[in-house]
């Protein structure tokens, strides 16, 4: 992780450099992203708010790395399991707190985690590349709970593209977190993204399966020689990885807006991946990375309004920077390890 951090401040100062191409001052950039990203507790609950979806995407796409898959589909798995949960929540508007919530995570994490498990099948059992049917069920996704948003479940009271609003029963009540925060979109989910980086943790770190998915993943012929259960541990990784991408929901549906409002996701599927690659998909030093990942989202957005020529677009060059840094650290790092031997 100490390697990352390192890839990840020369990244940013390489990154912040290029705008003097724009005619804008490096220094000036970073202090806007820093005031953006931290300036209030307002603006800190967006970023909190940020760094809990992103710490869900980066255990997806973490979990699917320790089985030796690469799952880049978190963005149409976090749709689908969002989905899910305002289907729920509509279907039994009555239900009482907190059994509501119980209800709308558990279709949420099994949306996510069976919309995994068809790409999932499709590798394991038929030799198609994951990368590539991932991406195809991302436009899917997409255009599944598009249609189901504006022709199924229209909000009859607003002109949005949106869902309707879900029964206050589904959303979580007496926040003290909102509270503290301003009333920002930061919730107890961000407590439940941090519980679930400890239990991803523990699980490879302290249990049998978790090694035995760690064995396939590094080689999975010689695991599948040793006897362990190799296609079945890779779709329970798949399926967990999918589940854990549904739990945006969380962030979003139950935790902010109370409603699937089309466009919602920030990308929060394809920024996980720079998550897990930044923290060497350590499910702890995966929470640093998605805060700083976090901040710089939040950050971007006020480049709009602060500067004439930089737009939030830059936090793209800013992500793709970093990533090309952290990987050379990771690389001389390996190098360092090797000659030591």
């Amino acid at each position: 992780m100490k390697n990352s951090l390192i890839g990840f401040f020369i990244g940013l100062a390489v990154a912040l450099s290029f705008t003097l191409f724009a005619g804008e001052n490096p220094i000036h950039i970073g202090w806007i992203l820093t005031k953006s990203a931290f300036g209030s507790p307002y603006d800190l609950g967006l970023t909190l708010y940020y760094t809990a979806g992103l710490i869900f995407t980066g255990l997806s796409v973490s979990v699917a790395f320790k089985a030796g898959l690469f799952n880049i589909g978190a963005e149409g798995q976090l749709l689908i399991g969002s989905l899910c949960a305002t289907v729920a929540g509509l279907l039994f508007p009555n239900l009482p707190f907190p059994i509501s919530v119980c209800v709308a995570t558990l279709a949420a994490i099994l949306g996510g985690g069976l919309w995994a498990l068809f790409p999932a099948w499709l590798k394991i059992y038929r030799g198609s590349h994951e990368v590539i049917v991932t991406m195809m069920m991302n436009l899917i996704a997409a255009g599944l709970t598009s249609w189901v948003i504006l022709k199924v479940i229209p909000n009859p009271d607003s002109q949005n593209p949106e869902s309707a609003l879900l029964s206050a029963n589904y959303i979580f009540t007496n926040d003290p977190i909102k509270k503290i925060l301003g009333d920002s979109p930061a919730s107890w989910a961000l407590v439940i993204a941090l519980l679930c980086s400890f239990l991803v943790w523990y699980f490879f770190e302290k249990t049998k399966w978790g090694y035995q998915v760690q064995v396939t993943g590094a080689n999975p012929f010689a695991a599948d020689r040793a006897g362990q259960p190799t296609k079945k541990l890779q779709l329970i990784s798949f399926f967990i990885s999918g589940a854990l991408a549904g739990g945006v929901a969380l962030v979003e549906i139950l935790g902010n807006s109370g409603q699937f409002k089309i466009g919602f996701s920030p990308d929060f599927g394809f920024i996980g991946i720079a998550v897990a690659l930044m923290a060497r998909n350590n499910p702890l030093g995966l929470v640093v990375s998605a805060f700083l990942m976090g901040a710089l989202h939040k950050g971007a957005s006020d480049l709009d309004f602060e500067t004439t020529t930089i737009t939030r677009d830059f936090s793209k060059i800013i992500q793709g920077t970093v990533i090309l840094f952290i990987s050379v650290q990771g690389y001389a790092w390996f190098k360092r390890k090797k000659g030591s031997k």
